[in-house]
């Protein structure tokens, strides 16, 4: 009894790692700064945000209700991302858009909450972004890049 018993509690112990209990690998981006360079460079949000894979609040980013033509750029290393053209109202409260610029947009999977979703993350410095989800307007590309709007920065469209 007592070894059916040792056996069972091994078996809970050793047996409850999941994918949810993963850490995350550091994959290497061309950008590359160290944990002080980031801190002294971003505010406390933008470092949770960027650094940490942290979430700022629903309805708190300044690009929620911004129509401008422009480009949405990285807030830690200036890498263009989203055109203004990609961006659309999901109503999830942060800003949203159908697709990324190609190739600057790195994707991983995020077990942080048990279970998977595509997380995204800047190409050139590892920054995160936010998630993908397939939800989008089904007219375009049905994907909904859901994005920190603490993670970037708005540049906008020059007259020519």
């Amino acid at each position: 009894m007592r070894k059916l018993l040792l056996i069972l509690i091994c078996s809970i112990v050793f047996g409850c790692n999941s994918k949810a209990q993963e850490t995350r690998s550091k994959k290497q981006f061309p950008l590359t700064k160290t944990e002080a360079e980031w801190k002294a460079q971003l505010t406390e949000l933008e470092y949770h945000v960027l650094r940490n894979g942290g979430t700022e609040r629903a309805f708190t980013s300044e690009f929620n209700e911004n129509k401008r033509a422009g480009v949405y750029a990285c807030k830690a290393c200036g890498t263009a991302l989203f055109k203004s053209d990609y961006k659309y109202d999901s109503k999830s409260g942060w800003p949203s858009f159908d697709r990324a610029i190609a190739g600057n947009v790195a994707y991983s999977v995020d077990y942080e909450i048990g279970y998977a979703r595509t997380e995204e993350h800047c190409a050139n410095c590892g920054g995160h972004l936010g998630h993908v989800f397939d939800d989008g307007p089904p007219e375009t590309t049905g994907k909904r890049h859901c994005v920190n709007g603490v993670s970037l920065i708005f540049i906008p469209k020059t007259i020519d």
